[in-house]
């Protein structure tokens, strides 16, 4: 429910849509967003000719999505920051960069993931 609103929770078609607008609207604004499709691609393509196994597949692929998640949820911190802090705030700025930084530091470890896994299919 909206607070302040007198109408009920959205049906789950009607979620499904909002969230998909949701994501549609991160790819379309924002550039990280797509660097990220992109380097999950290459991801794909590069276990497609590795021919990497089942599991490494699953890990891959959950990698990919931790990430683009994690991007989406610091691009909704971001959002709602510059909503209730439009002029610079100090501490409006320290929160998108403790947000930017979840992302790096996720996505250092996912680049080490990536390299295990595919270190692992190139010597086996």
């Amino acid at each position: 429910m909206i607070p302040g609103s007198k109408s009920d929770h959205p049906g789950f078609r009607k979620s499904f849509l909002f969230a998909i607008q949701g994501f549609r609207t991160a790819v379309v604004t924002e550039r990280n967003i797509k660097v990220m499709l992109a380097v999950g691609a290459l991801a794909v393509v590069a276990g497609i000719v590795l021919q990497i196994d089942l599991l490494s597949w699953a890990i891959i692929l959950l990698c990919c999505a931790v990430v683009i998640m994690a991007e989406l949820f610091n691009t909704a911190i971001e959002t709602v920051v510059d909503l209730v802090s439009p002029e610079f705030h100090p501490l409006a700025g320290r929160a998108k960069d403790i947000a930017a930084a979840a992302v790096w530091f996720l996505s250092f470890v996912v680049a080490i993931v990536g390299v295990l896994v595919y270190a692992n299919a190139l010597f086996n």
